[in-house]
């Protein structure tokens, strides 16, 4: 008996449909990223070959990948890579995978940086060092220190940096928190911000793949948001301002804990795409 051949088309049509039954959130742009990750094409290349058959070996290297996400295995873990404000990051299962909602804290660190004199900024937990990247590549006159306490989290971020061109302009530092007695003008963070009695709730992505340190902060979420205001306060200069990313809810809270313990004045309150109070702005009193 022949072997039954499969076209392209019919490959997405039965991935969608698998990913579909098993609940996953996009069925279809995952089956696409897979199968054009395994072919070695992008999604347009697959539309412009739909009903092209594929080959043996084809169909061999989509089957792993396809296996991989009905594990619920993020996609950008499976690619390696997730695109962030414009850029393409190489990220492992040692760091977060950076989300469209930090963008709007990278938009409004970029307004405090200036284009045409130095900037000194630290980027606090820097993981696969989206942030840090971005604004040292936006911002070339910036200065920029990325602190993790994952060696793990350091060394893509060193790749990501070297490889989109700004290592030269980032010093990476293992740190919890942060470490030394330099000042600066900007700090930044996209802490964790995870109650411990909403883990159990996330998506399977999430709670079953992504690191638990980068998420987890306590029982209310903000035991290292505190900390994180607590500590900054000694390594910001006169005027220095400070962008906090948030859980949804969290942003009062953060605020007027930084007007009551700290000398960090909320500034203003920055919603992400989703209108969610997703960024915390302050500055030193």
């Amino acid at each position: 008996m022949t072997a039954r051949t499969w076209t392209i088309r019919e490959v997405l049509d039965w991935a969608t449909e698998d990913f579909t039954g098993r609940g996953i959130e996009s069925p279809r742009l995952d089956a696409e990223l897979l199968v054009a990750e395994a072919l070695g094409t992008d999604r347009v290349g697959l539309y412009l070959d739909l009903h092209r058959p594929l080959v043996d070996v084809e169909r061999s290297s989509i089957r792993p990948l396809v296996a991989r996400r009905r594990e619920r295995e993020p996609v950008a873990y499976i690619l390696g890579h997730r695109d962030f404000y414009g850029r393409r990051f190489n990220v492992t299962n040692d760091v977060l995978i950076p989300r469209p909602d930090t963008e709007t804290l990278v938009d409004h660190a970029l307004e405090c940086i200036p284009d045409d004199q130095p900037c000194r900024v630290l980027d606090i937990g820097t993981g696969s060092g989206a942030i840090a990247v971005t604004i040292a590549a936006e911002r070339p006159l910036a200065i920029v220190t990325a602190t993790d306490i994952s060696e793990a989290a350091l060394t893509v971020a060193a790749d990501n940096a070297e490889r989109l061109g700004v290592s030269d302009r980032i010093r990476l530092e293992r740190a919890d928190l942060l470490s030394g007695t330099e000042q600066y003008d900007l700090i930044v963070s996209n802490p964790p911000y995870i109650a411990r009695s909403e883990m159990q709730s996330l998506q399977a992505e999430v709670r079953e793949h992504e690191p638990s340190g980068a998420l987890e902060a306590g029982e209310d979420g903000l035991d290292i948001i505190r900390a994180l205001l607590v500590a900054t306060e000694a390594a910001a200069a006169t005027g220095a301002q400070l962008l906090v990313e948030v859980g949804a809810g969290q942003a009062p809270l953060v605020a007027d804990f930084a007007s009551a313990h700290t000398a960090w004045n909320p500034v203003a309150v920055h919603r992400d795409l989703h209108r969610i109070e997703r960024v915390v702005h302050l500055r030193r009193i």
